[in-house]
């Protein structure tokens, strides 16, 4: 019994002490984090000899932080005699030095401690950490190369090297190690990418890991994998000749199926890089009928060479030309699942560059027949239907399509687009108050460029509705509108002119000038178009489209008439004037990427 209640007597102390130890604890580290270090000291000081390795770290730091280097020192070294073979002391003697500004005398230590290293792998990891948790990457660096020729494996601790290169931001040891491990592990090429892209600043980067790149490649030539990480490279640098020159010579060398060409070629179409694109997809029909990418190639060869045409300056022979080309591929394949995509694009084609209305209208009645079309196609396909019945004076039919897409894609982005199309449709009609209605529910909608618009359009009724309340003026120039949207410009101007004519006291002048402005970015007429917007800015600084004029300066600054310190100013002009604005983000976003800020 007397035993028992001995040892309950110790069990009681050591619960009292441990607590006590805890609230002692607790308190030291408020002070220190209040900066009171000699308080914090006292209490660090009875802890320690209480249990030296428990408290040892937080001793030492306090000494240091008073600048106690001395007794840091004799303390550090009194753990060191106490503990020889924990590495851990020495690294934190070594850092006592290097506070103490006797750098020299850590890195003997330090060195000391690698060469004693065992031929360990767990050994060469443990030190290496050790260095690491006390803020010394280099060193932990040292180790783990140190490890790699005491074990005589370069491929040890990649990873972890990976990792230190990556934290020190040591772009050309990350780059090597990145190239060391790529062909044993070319699973890790799309972290390398994302990795190296975060990192680099500019070209001189991109350079050097096209010499080592180039290097590689000579040295080891049946290596895919740097061929593939230098085709990367040349993306990087918008070199997009090259890029596809690289990936077309790997894919004869290695008589692939063609699979990197085709997503290489839709990355060249998404860059603009047209001329590229279109080379690669006439690679991959030259591979022949029995190639997996044959069709889809010869559909997406005319998509390209579409775009190139619409996003430049073109005469009406390109215009018969392409869709003639659609024809012909219609002509050889069919209409079915596979082409029903080139039916929706020969469609805008006629409708909106050749003005073909009833040729149009077939092409999409007939692509709806199309049997087993993929729904989100479909209801695409469906979409743009409605928009030719409603140029096309069949206001009932187009309507009627918009509400079955919006039907079966409710609360989705294509049913918000579907609804939005109705409202408009409203708009264009004249029953302004129903499109309203429609207008305000879409603000909310998920998709930010339908909710812009819905706003705009929402505001630009209200605004000229409390004006007029006939709303003469505001449905002229929904006509022009119409105009505009169907890619009959001059039609479309001869309304707007007019406008003022008929109406001498309308509220419209700011939206004629979006009007016209709209119009010559149509017509790639950018200088008219900043006059237009400057218009807008000047007169009208506070109404509805100044926000959209300041921004839309500043893309076609930056993208058309590549002036980048013009655009700067406009995107900040949206920062610092129109806090509220939709654009925000993005201008934000466009103004520091301009201004050259890199990611850290």
């Amino acid at each position: 019994m007397k035993r028992i209640l001995i040892v309950c007597l110790f069990v009681i102390t050591g619960i009292t002490t441990a607590f006590a130890q805890t609230d002692e604890l607790l308190l030291a580290r408020q002070y220190s984090s209040n900066g009171e270090h000699q308080k914090a000291l006292e209490i660090y000081q009875k802890l320690f000899k209480q249990d030296n390795d428990a408290y040892f770290n937080n001793y030492i730091g306090t000494l240091l932080a008073l600048k106690k280097f001395d007794e840091a020192e004799s303390t550090a070294k009194k753990m060191i005699r106490r503990h020889p073979a924990a590495a851990d002391y020495v690294i934190t003697l070594g850092a006592v030095y290097t506070q103490h500004g006797e750098t020299e005398k850590a890195n003997a230590l330090y060195d000391d401690l690698i060469k004693k290293m065992p031929a360990d792998q767990n050994a060469v990891a443990m030190l290496a950490a050790q260095f690491y948790q006390g803020s010394n990457a280099n060193y932990a660096i040292k180790t783990f190369v140190q490890g790699r020729k005491l074990l005589n494996n370069d491929d040890l601790f990649s990873y972890e090297l990976i990792t230190l290169y990556r934290f020190k931001r040591d772009k050309p040891a990350l780059t090597e190690e990145y190239l060391n491990i790529l062909p044993k592990n070319p699973l890790y090429l799309s972290q390398a990418e994302n990795v190296l892209s975060t990192l680099y600043d500019g070209d001189a980067d991109y350079d050097m890991l096209r010499i080592a790149l180039l290097k590689r490649i000579q040295k080891d030539p049946q290596q895919t994998i740097f061929v593939n990480l230098l085709t990367w490279q040349f993306l990087q640098q918008k070199d997009f000749d090259q890029a596809l020159n690289q990936a077309l010579a790997l894919s004869r060398r290695t008589d692939n199926d063609g699979s990197d060409i085709y997503e290489l070629c839709r990355t060249l179409v998404f860059n603009e890089a047209y001329d590229a694109a279109i080379h690669g997809y006439e690679y991959l029909i030259s591979k022949g009928k029995e190639g997996p990418y044959y069709i889809s190639s010869k559909i997406e060869l005319i998509n390209t060479k579409n775009s190139k045409v619409t996003a430049g300056k073109y005469v009406q022979a390109d215009l018969i030309e392409l869709e003639k080309n659609y024809q012909d591929l219609l002509t050889e394949f069919g209409q079915n699942t596979t082409t029903a995509f080139a039916m929706q694009k020969l469609a805008n084609l006629q409708t909106f560059k050749l003005h073909k209305l009833n040729d149009a209208q077939k092409v999409l009645e007939d692509a709806l027949k199309v049997p087993q079309i993929r729904p989100a196609l479909l209801a695409a396909c469906k979409l743009d239907l409605g928009d030719i019945y409603l140029l096309n004076n069949q206001p009932w039919e187009a309507t009627l399509l918009y509400s079955q897409v919006e039907k079966d894609f409710v609360n989705t982005p294509v049913g918000q687009d579907a609804k939005f199309r109705n409202a408009r449709f409203a708009y264009y009609t004249g029953d302004f108050m129903w499109a309203k209605g429609q207008l305000d529910v879409l603000k909310a909608a998920t998709t930010q460029l339908i909710a812009n618009d819905a706003l705009n359009l929402s505001l630009l009724i209200g605004d000229n509705i409390v004006a007029d309340t006939t709303g003469k003026a505001l449905k002229m120039y929904a006509r022009a509108d119409l105009q505009i949207f169907a890619q009959q410009q001059e039609k479309a101007i001869a309304i707007l002119d007019s406008i003022n004519t008929k109406f001498p006291d309308n509220q419209l002048s700011d939206d004629i000038s979006m009007a016209k402005a709209r119009i010559a970015i149509q017509q790639k007429a950018y200088p008219d178009a900043v006059t237009y917007l400057k218009k807008i800015i000047t007169d009208h600084p506070s109404d509805l489209w100044a926000d959209d004029a300041v921004f839309m300066l500043g893309d076609i600054y930056e993208n058309q008439l590549n002036d980048k310190e013009q655009a700067k100013t406009y995107y900040q002009k949206i920062i610092t004037d129109y806090a509220g604005s939709l654009y925000i983000n993005e201008a934000r976003k466009r103004f520091r990427k301009l201004r050259g800020d890199t990611a850290s």
